[in-house]
């Protein structure tokens, strides 16, 4: 069953599937003010719920780059600290996105010239 935490107002506030973070109290999974939480949320079905998480996954990713590259930036971490896997795995993304920015400063380029 899923708990759910409230505001002052007794309102669904967050969904959670254990007790944490303020998230204590247990309700049916199919109860209609959990449903109704859910739909406002845009969360009422698995594939709404699946694309929520294909685009927070995405979003990880970049960030994920973003952390890297500041680790490495400021000596913290060196390339050669990461495992081979991992390594190979950064190079792949910063040559894809390298590619994928030229692509991008050509077709700006374009269109100033248009």
């Amino acid at each position: 069953m899923p708990y759910i935490s409230r505001d002052e107002a007794g309102r669904i506030t967050g969904v959670s599937d254990r007790p944490e973070g303020g998230a204590g109290e247990e309700i049916a999974s199919d109860h209609p003010e959990l449903m109704r939480f859910l739909a406002d949320e845009g969360l009422s079905s698995p594939s709404a719920l699946r694309q929520l998480l294909a685009e927070s996954d995405l979003k990880m990713v970049r960030l994920v780059d973003d952390l890297v590259d500041l680790l490495l930036d400021k000596g913290v971490i060196t390339f050669t600290d990461l495992p081979q896997a991992a390594g190979e795995k950064y190079l792949q993304r910063q040559a894809a996105r390298k590619r994928l920015q030229a692509v991008a400063d050509l077709m700006v380029g374009e269109k100033d010239i248009i």
